[in-house]
């Protein structure tokens, strides 16, 4: 394997040669600098490059391409006819007739002593020239500066340093490189031999006789044959840039490397004396992205163990800051934390500002998401409080140009300042400040982070448009420069309120809509399972499909914090409580909630969390019998809903103190708190809390119905509950609530039988067990 020279970087030459003696046709000189500029620089003249999930490895299969294949060259040259218009002679006869012109090893020696010729002279050079009497070159010529002149210069330098043997192996590569074209130039040159690829061979062919094929084979190994000779054709910059390549992605947009370019790229390897160091990263990278916890920890340790012989310890904080985030994923959580700090140590000694302050960032959102892991270093002032952490990162990255980890902190605090309830304004101007940031420097990668946390405000201001509006925009035109993992929960929320609306099939198509390589990752994988489990075991508990709801919680239980982030696990534990409701295990639903309480407590954590808890706990007051007993829970969660503007949890907490009045007899001032709220709740989309609400007005009305002295008034609050009815049984059966829908058939009948239109009422009752029998039928 030569350092820099090949085969393919041969055929380049070529085509620059081309280009500078005025062979290539006007129509041609885009596309041939194009295919020239895309394989030197890392750009495309014709066309912004696609970054669209289908082509993000695009440039890394051509260039293996092309290294290992003539047939780019063919597709680039074969539709244009050359410059002299000769009858059928095509652009790709003119190259071939380049190629084929350098027929031994010693042409091989000439071509690059002639490539400084096509540079431009010197001003000293041109001096000589003129002194000399000789003529300055005409035509094109190229700039010593330039791409292409820069390349030439080091293809022409390269070659001069070869040793002889690497000389005859670069040889016996392009002879291999070229013997598919020999075919084709057969035919158009009939006096070519099967030996016409060396001059040397036709020209002894007379003195040797029979001999010649098997001087031919000791030569040229076993390719005469046939058979693979193992002759390489990659240097080793081709391989350095082709793992430099698959890092960025990997780094970028957070995929694996899909299985036919590490097939191509591993055959491209193995006949290497020397692997790269950086390769080992690579299969590092994959191999934690696959779930492979021991095979990823051995690649780690070899590619910083050549790193530290090749560079001491100047990036040994790269290797624990690696080794801590490959511990976090795979639930090794205090290992981690350890690993980490040892990062921070290692920065400050080595003086990296930049890896302190990202360790100092990851301890953070790690913090957040774990905090019983970090509280004691807290409490020691190691790392200090999440405001101070974030102040000091804010500052750090301002001073040091660091705006990705500016902008991060910008967001950190935002999303803090939800968390604990505080402002609504001082969120928005983070998030603004961010936003300035991201435009200003292009952090185009950013958008993701940005355009979630800007989801989270609209969903706690209870506009469930502007949230869906957000996640759409973000899918739409910043999926394909962002991390895959931002992608996928913006489908993720995007499929929820779809499920919210009671629009399953809508939502689960979202989650089909994502396939290919970048699912090839576990922890992506299993995120998008979990999701997808959570909107199934929410309809099925709908649906009262009590075996499906067993075997799904059952899965989704076992996977504790490792797994789950803090969100998704309240969920399901949300989701669980429900079930256990629903079919009456109050003791247990109860257990729960008071050790889910005492954990977020213990913690701090999201003050919606806190409230969601309180409701469930009213709700199951409520279910046994005894609301009035959640009175001063019921007015706690509305207090704390109002204080941080968590306005789709404040409707809630109006619903059950509703309720709660209701269950005293205060029927009007329970219908006056529902009919104030019911407005802004439609705004948030969440259908089972507005069919709640409607049913609880239903039930206020009634109750005002009752106490009603005129018939006339009595039967106007009746028909106020019988519209109420009817709206919560339409958004129960969008969500496909069936004791819901039970519930209010049967309220409906009754309805109609105080009514008089006994008719009605016996057309509900028979709904009634209708529904009862499909449900029985469907769930076996």
């Amino acid at each position: 394997m030569s350092r820099f020279l090949t085969p393919a970087k041969i055929g380049l030459l070529a085509l620059i040669d081309l280009y500078t003696e005025g062979a290539v046709p006007n129509e041609a000189i885009i596309p041939v600098l194009n295919f020239l500029a895309s394989r030197l620089l890392d750009c495309d003249l014709t066309d912004t490059p696609s970054v669209a999930p289908a082509n993000r490895w695009a440039k890394a299969e051509k260039s293996i391409r092309l290294i290992v294949s003539i047939q780019d060259f063919e597709q680039l040259l074969g539709p244009f006819a050359a410059v002299d218009r000769m009858p059928g002679r095509l652009l790709w006869d003119r190259f071939l007739e380049k190629l084929w012109g350098i027929d031994s090893l010693h042409a091989l020696q000439e071509f690059f002593e002639k490539q400084p010729h096509l540079l431009a002279k010197t001003k000293n050079e041109r001096r000589r020239m003129t002194e000399c009497g000789e003529d300055l070159p005409t035509g094109i010529v190229l700039s010593r500066s330039s791409p292409f002149g820069v390349f030439v210069r080091r293809s022409h330098l390269e070659f001069s340093r070869l040793p002889f043997h690497s000389t005859a192996e670069l040889w016996k590569a392009f002879v291999k490189y070229r013997q598919p074209t020999a075919n084709y130039w057969r035919k158009r040159n009939p006096h070519h031999s099967r030996l016409s690829f060396d001059s040397v061979l036709v020209t002894g062919e007379h003195e040797w006789g029979e001999n010649t094929e098997e001087l031919a084979v000791v030569a040229y190994g076993s390719m005469l044959l046939g058979d693979d000779d193992h002759t390489s054709l990659v240097s080793t910059d081709d391989i350095e840039c082709l793992l430099e390549m698959q890092v960025e992605q990997i780094h970028r947009y957070g995929d694996r490397v899909p299985k036919e370019l590490k097939a191509q790229f591993q055959s491209l390897l193995k006949d290497s004396h020397a692997i790269p160091s950086l390769s080992h990263y690579v299969s590092f990278c994959d191999a934690w992205r696959s779930g492979d916890y021991p095979t990823s920890f051995d690649y780690l340790h070899r590619y910083f163990d050549f790193t530290m012989q090749d560079r001491d310890r100047l990036f040994y904080q790269y290797a624990l800051m690696n080794l801590a985030m490959l511990q976090s994923d795979f639930g090794c959580h205090k290992e981690a934390v350890a690993t980490m700090l040892e990062t921070v140590s290692t920065a400050r000694e080595n003086r990296d500002n930049k890896c302190l302050n990202f360790a100092l960032n990851w301890l953070f959102h790690f913090g957040r998401t774990h905090p019983k892991l970090v509280r004691e270093l807290e409490n020691n002032s190691m790392l200090g409080s999440g405001k101070e952490t974030l102040a000091f990162l804010r500052a750090k990255a301002k001073e040091s140009g660091m705006w990705v980890l500016w902008s991060s902190a910008l967001m950190g605090e935002a999303k803090l300042g939800m968390a604990s309830g505080e402002s609504v304004s001082a969120a928005m101007e983070h998030i603004v400040r961010s936003s300035q940031i991201i435009l200003e420097r292009n952090l185009k990668a950013m958008m993701g982070s940005k355009l979630a946390v800007a989801t989270t405000l609209w969903d706690r201001l209870g506009l469930a448009y502007l949230s869906s509006m957000t996640c759409e925009v973000f899918l739409r035109c910043y999926a394909d420069t962002s991390v895959f993992d931002d992608k996928l929960k913006a489908t993720c929320r995007l499929a929820n309120h779809l499920a919210g609306r009671g629009r399953y099939e809508e939502a689960f198509e979202k989650f089909e809509s994502l396939s290919g390589n970048p699912l090839r990752a576990v922890k992506v994988s299993q995120h998008w399972h979990l999701y997808r489990g959570i909107i199934k075991l929410r309809r099925d508990i709908h649906r009262d499909n009590h075996d499906a709801v067993d075997h799904l919680l059952a899965q989704l239980l076992q996977a504790g914090p490792e797994c789950l982030e803090t969100d998704m696990l309240f969920i399901v534990d949300s989701l669980h409580i429900d079930a256990l409701t629903r079919r009456g295990a109050f003791d247990a639903a109860a257990a729960k909630i008071e050790r889910l309480a005492t954990e977020l407590r213990d913690d701090d954590r999201d003050v919606a969390m806190r409230i969601r808890l309180l409701l469930s706990k009213a709700h199951l007051l409520d279910r046994i019998g005894r609301p009035e007993r959640g009175f001063t829970i019921t007015m706690r969660a509305a207090r704390l809903a109002w204080r941080a503007r968590l306005l789709p949890l404040l409707w809630q907490a109006i619903g059950a103190l509703a309720n709660i009045l209701g269950a005293l007899g205060e029927f009007a001032a329970a219908a006056r708190l529902v009919v104030a709220v019911l407005p802004r709740c439609l705004e948030t989309d969440a259908v089972f809390v507005i069919a709640t609400l409607y049913s609880l007005l239903a039930d206020a009305w009634m109750g005002q119905a009752g106490e009603a002295a005129h018939s006339d008034r009595r039967e106007a609050f009746l028909g106020k509950a019988h519209e109420a009815l009817e709206a919560a049984f339409h958004h129960f059966s969008a969500v496909e609530d069936v004791e819901k829908q039970c519930e209010m058939l049967a309220k409906e009948a009754t309805v109609m039988k105080l009514m008089g239109d006994n008719v009605r009422a016996e057309e509900y009752a028979a709904r009634y067990l209708k529904l009862k029998k499909e449900v029985a039928i469907r769930n076996g």
